[in-house]
């Protein structure tokens, strides 16, 4: 199916009248479906984003809830893979009937998913995927949480200009999310009147680079944008130096930080990533002095990721939004209450929602990989 087929299906879903009741709510909990990789080639990405949403409702919970009602965070495994992400969601909303969904990982798998979840009128709170069809046309029952890939690839297409290369190429992966980024690429370089050198793909959960690499390293690129997922971009990476070719390599957030600099090892000194959260080693930000503390409770202090504090931050997103709509939750009272933050602070990041805007947050910030895989800024 096309992405256009997928806009048209979720949008005429969601104008046809299906009465909801607040189904995933008892007396005393709220259940939250999650679908994320937890296996394969991505399984960085969704167990560290369920591992920091869980060490804040885990906090919650043991502080009596939210409103009376503890959080039970159920989590399936997708593997990055669109058909069994439909197939979760199917599951939550149809057998399982969860109250929301929360902290879905990838473009294409949560694309799948997003007809079925919205025909339901169920929510999707952070999903970890910063993909326009998300924002545009309007979908009332998503809430991002962080900021467009449209915005990552501009703050890094404004780097590049600045330090005035001329010879710029994208790696992709050929789906949904790689495509999106490349838009986004394409955006601000036409924007500067600056061409792209060359483009190149990889395929979703595969490592084969071979041909990606033949292509680019014939165009002596001196910067290298990239869309994909730490072990393609890694493999990517390391096969382009083998060739000779010692370009400025920078990646997007979804990429999957800790896993690209762990895969990388000594050779990923100087590879670039946009974040579209604090820096996680910094305790000078409320929230991440707030996410140290309870996420070495959970997992040790050694496993401090820009992931995991996203899915702490859209935790905490989620969990505002249940308290102010009140105990006598429903999931039309979930969105409106979700929609009156404004500039809503969870520590040192704000997010904000409208009735017609549910894009969250604009932060962005550039770091690189240091010495021995540590991350500077």
């Amino acid at each position: 199916m096309t992405l256009r087929s997928f806009l048209a299906a979720a949008l005429l879903a969601a104008s046809v009248p299906v009465t909801v009741a607040a189904q995933g709510i008892t007396s005393t909990t709220i259940v939250i479906g999650q679908s994320a990789a937890t296996s394969g080639q991505a399984s960085d990405l969704g167990t560290e984003m369920r591992a920091g949403a869980l060490a804040y409702f885990n906090a919650v919970n043991a502080r009596g809830g939210v409103n009376g009602r503890r959080i039970e965070l159920r989590t399936l495994d997708d593997g990055y893979e669109p058909d069994r992400s439909l197939a979760n969601t199917r599951r939550f909303v149809e057998t399982d009937q969860v109250f929301a969904l929360f902290g879905y990982v990838g473009t294409p798998t949560t694309l799948a998913s997003m007809p079925v979840f919205t025909r339901a009128q169920v929510p999707l709170v952070g999903p970890f995927t910063g993909a326009e069809v998300f924002r545009k046309p309007f979908n009332r029952y998503v809430f991002n949480v962080r900021a467009s890939y449209f915005v990552e690839t501009e703050k890094l297409v404004e780097l590049l200009a600045t330090l005035r290369m001329q010879r710029i190429a994208v790696f992709y992966q050929n789906d949904a999310y790689g495509k999106a980024g490349l838009e986004g690429v394409e955006r601000a370089m036409k924007a500067r009147n600056m061409p792209i050198t060359g483009t190149a793909t990889v395929e979703r959960n595969s490592t084969d680079v071979k041909a990606a690499v033949a292509t680019l390293s014939k165009l002596d690129p001196q910067a290298v944008i990239m869309i994909g997922a730490y072990k393609g971009c890694a493999a990517f990476i390391k096969a382009m130096m083998a060739a000779g070719i010692h370009a400025q390599f920078l990646n997007v957030s979804f990429v999957g930080s800790r896993g690209l600099a762990e895969a990388l090892g000594p050779e990923g000194r100087g590879v670039g990533i946009s974040q579209v959260v604090p820096f996680p080693w910094n305790i000078g930000t409320p929230v991440v002095k707030e996410y140290q503390k309870l996420i070495a409770a959970e997992a040790g202090k050694d496993k401090l990721s820009f992931t995991s504090l996203e899915g702490f931050i859209a935790a905490k997103v989620l969990v505002e939004g249940l308290r102010r709509a009140g105990r006598d939750l429903t999931r039309e009272k979930l969105i409106a209450a979700l929609e009156t933050m404004n500039d809503y602070d969870v520590g040192g990041f704000t997010v904000t929602y409208t009735p017609t805007d549910h894009s969250g947050s604009r932060f962005i910030e550039l770091t690189a990989i240091g010495k021995d895989g540590a991350f500077v800024r």
